[in-house]
């Protein structure tokens, strides 16, 4: 069955995914954590893992995602070459494990851990990932975000106006997109995988749909000038989010229409329903086929 093969062939996908957790726990020094400049005071940090946002000012350092935990002295080290002062918030765009890591180093130097409600639920409760049958056990307590929210806050830190809204079920369920009103930028977290096929997780309540419709009220509230962090790849603009939006719908109708027909996920995968889009956004972290069978699940 080709499920089947689908199945092995995703496990095989999540041993490479996961290897970027065993590189961080064994060779956390040997990962560069790099500070592309975003605006004035903003930046984003690559390592291995989500990529991080970061405010830094006059109030002190506020982080958006921690990676791995094997990474924090090399993240805290980079933050200060830009700030003198602590990271005083952590956001957690949501609960999976290349995202936040970091949390309990963070916690232990006195940060305080936001984000969505049911954020913390996962972490305190544990679980599986199912596509890559990836098991996370309870994050200790100290790893726990201490504030919660249901569908938004708002900061008023370093001078800015930083509004965390929630999408409802998107990328899992307790995703977070933070705006950074007067610099014009926003950290999407995986609701946006810049250049490549995104990972819908729909065992922690995501669904193609609400990534579609989470990118949508981004797109209306955001112009030209924006400068846009994804989850994962380069930072981006209003125009390749619009084309990341524009393949998703294509594909979630493409591929929705033929399930409705009654098609098994062999079948789906086999008619190809992305092949218009695969060169483009095939090369990344999931294979075309593979993808269809993730979308299919996610519908």
């Amino acid at each position: 069955m080709y499920f089947n093969k689908a199945v092995t062939f995703i496990a095989c996908l999540a041993a490479v995914f996961m290897s970027a957790q065993v590189q961080a726990h064994d060779k956390g020094p040997e990962v560069t954590i790099d500070a592309v400049p975003v605006a004035d005071g903003i930046f984003m940090l690559t390592g291995s893992g989500g990529n991080l946002g970061l405010s830094v000012g006059e109030d002190g350092a506020f982080l958006i995602d921690d990676q791995f935990a094997p990474l924090t002295e090399q993240i805290q080290a980079k933050i200060a070459t830009l700030s003198d002062k602590p990271v005083k918030f952590l956001i957690n765009t949501h609960w999976h494990f290349d995202h936040t890591g970091g949390n309990e180093n963070f916690a232990r130097r006195d940060a305080i851990i936001v984000a969505h409600h049911n954020v913390r639920t996962r972490l305190e409760a544990g679980g599986v990932i199912e596509a890559f049958k990836k098991e996370v056990p309870p994050a200790p307590r100290v790893a726990l975000p201490v504030i919660t929210f249901e569908e938004s806050l708002s900061f008023h830190f370093n001078g800015e106006t930083i509004n965390v809204e929630h999408p409802k079920a998107a990328h899992t369920d307790g995703d977070a997109i933070v705006f950074f009103d007067k610099a014009n930028v926003v950290h999407m977290g995986d609701t946006y995988f810049n250049g490549f096929y995104p990972f819908i997780d729909a065992s922690s309540g995501g669904n193609v749909l609400g990534v579609i419709q989470a990118v949508d009220n981004v797109l209306k509230k955001i112009d030209a000038k924006t400068k846009i962090i994804p989850g994962h790849g380069k930072l981006s603009n209003k125009a390749e989010l619009q084309a990341y939006h524009d393949m998703l719908s294509t594909v979630y109708a493409d591929v929705k229409k033929l399930k409705a027909k009654g098609l098994s996920v062999e079948a789906v995968v086999a008619a190809k329903p992305t092949a218009k889009f695969d060169a483009k956004w095939g090369a990344g972290f999931l294979a075309p086929d593979v993808w269809v069978a993730l979308v299919y699940g996610a519908i």
